[in-house]
């Protein structure tokens, strides 16, 4: 596949801090890629890089084979940021317009694309009376507008409802699937893991990992089996395999590295078992176990 974007060797700094040290990203044609890390990541800063907001202070960053700083690169880009701050007095089919003129595109595009994100009947409003959910589906229409070959979302679905946001993800697949590159920032970590084809770890402006999202919860070997029943936690914990007992209401969740061995040991003997329930790690234990952080929120530069 191509890449539509290709980071290679990124040095960033403000100051004293190091935002980037060395970190290498590509992003091919129609593939999703989620970017997590703690806060003060670097992924703001990488961000900005594929944006051409930011120059790039060593290293090379190309949007399509070109530098996201020219003009006509950037027209290449659609961006979805968590705030938009549109012209509250502005429509939103003036709105939609004004971003497929600027892109290069006719005007018309513009009822096509409402259509897609499921706004068409919002056309007349004005921004300044969008709640916030509009507002961000708003924000979509204007990132497709312009037939990008790579979109960029910052905390894309934040105030977006259940309904709203599995018809976000809808749209970006149906891009996706028409080779659109997609580079996701998100603290939703379930989220990433739905929609993502690989997801990218970045820790103290280096990657520390990049793998599928099954991939990187397969670098844990923890599991953990809850249940309900009436014996007591001295009794479970001294079951072979069991390295942890804690209670959660009425039920015990007990942490193993081998279920198979604690289950063979306690369903023959307990007969008061029920609600019984074997799971793996999640990402979200894979991205702690990697990054020694436990939330993945995004880092404000220095």
């Amino acid at each position: 596949m191509t890449d539509v974007l290709a980071i290679r060797g990124a040095h960033h700094r403000y100051g004293a801090q190091t935002a980037l040290d060395g970190v290498d990203l590509t992003v091919a044609a129609g593939e999703c890629v989620a970017l997590l890390g703690p806060n003060g990541a670097g992924k703001t800063t990488l961000v900005g890089l594929a944006t051409g907001l930011l120059a790039r202070q060593a290293g090379e960053v190309a949007v399509c084979g070109t530098d996201p700083r020219r003009a006509a690169t950037r027209r290449r880009l659609g961006v979805v940021q968590q705030e938009m701050g549109f012209p509250r007095t502005e429509t939103v089919g003036e709105l939609v317009r004004g971003a497929a003129v600027r892109a290069g595109r006719p005007a018309a595009a513009a009822g096509p694309v409402l259509a897609e994100v499921g706004i068409s009947e919002l056309r007349p409003r004005r921004a300044g009376k969008l709640s916030g959910g509009q507002q961000q589906r708003v924000a979509l229409a204007m990132a497709l507008v312009g037939d990008p070959a790579l979109l960029l979302l910052d905390e894309p679905t934040v105030g977006l409802d259940v309904a709203a946001r599995r018809a976000f993800w809808r749209n970006l697949a149906q891009r996706r699937d028409a080779g659109v590159g997609i580079v996701l920032t998100t603290h939703i970590v379930e989220e990433a893991a739905a929609v993502a084809d690989r997801v990218v770890v970045l820790h103290r402006g280096r990657v520390v990992a990049s793998d599928t999202p099954a991939g990187l919860t397969a670098l844990l070997t923890d599991r953990t089996i809850t249940a309900r029943t009436a014996l007591d936690d001295a009794t479970l914990r001294a079951l072979p395999g069991v390295a942890s007992v804690r209670r959660d209401g009425d039920r015990v969740r007990l942490g193993t590295t081998e279920p198979e061995q604690v289950l063979r040991a306690w369903l023959p003997t307990d007969h008061t078992v029920a609600d019984l329930r074997v799971e793996g790690a999640g990402l979200e234990q894979a991205l702690v176990a990697l990054t020694g952080e436990p939330t993945v929120h995004e880092e404000v530069p220095a």
